[in-house]
């Protein structure tokens, strides 16, 4: 498993999500438990997910990365 590197600046972009009610329930209770904000646990469980997809994914979101960084 990759380790973890959490950057020094901790600029982000706001957006807003429509969760289903037992998802955000789920995810307080881990918070909670954790004694970590929503936000930080949902960035985690992101960041895991994104670094765990199947190869077919992973070398899609690879190729549209390198789509995008050229409009950039």
């Amino acid at each position: 498993m990759k380790a973890l590197k959490i950057p020094k600046n901790n600029s982000g972009i706001s957006k807003t999500l429509r969760l289903p009610e037992n998802i955000v329930k789920d995810v307080q209770m881990l918070s909670d438990m954790k004694n970590i904000s929503f936000n930080k646990t949902v960035i985690e469980l992101l960041s895991f997910s994104l670094s765990n997809l199947d190869e077919e994914d992973e070398k899609e979101i690879e190729e549209k990365r390198k789509d995008f960084s050229v409009i950039f």
